[in-house]
């Protein structure tokens, strides 16, 4: 499986997404499924998947779908 496919799956699991629901149209608190409890299952997948604990800050700054592969970049995770 590809890291993008990765990140892909955890979105799809966490929020309940199809794969045609992602995207850059994809943003916290815009979709019905992406709220608080969405957002922290979320990144609980990416961690686990990608084996990195990302900071409070990012977790902050994860509100976009495309926004969160940039994010990732910085711990090492190329999609």
């Amino acid at each position: 499986m590809t890291n993008l496919e990765k990140y892909n799956k955890a979105f799809r699991q966490a929020l309940d997404l199809r794969e045609e629901e992602l995207g850059a149209e994809l943003v916290y608190r815009r979709n019905k499924n992406w709220d608080s409890i969405g957002h922290m299952d979320l990144i609980v997948r990416l961690e686990e998947a990608f084996d990195i604990s990302i900071s409070s800050p990012d977790v902050m700054a994860f509100n976009t779908y495309e926004k969160g592969k940039e994010i990732l970049g910085t711990y090492g995770v190329t999609l």
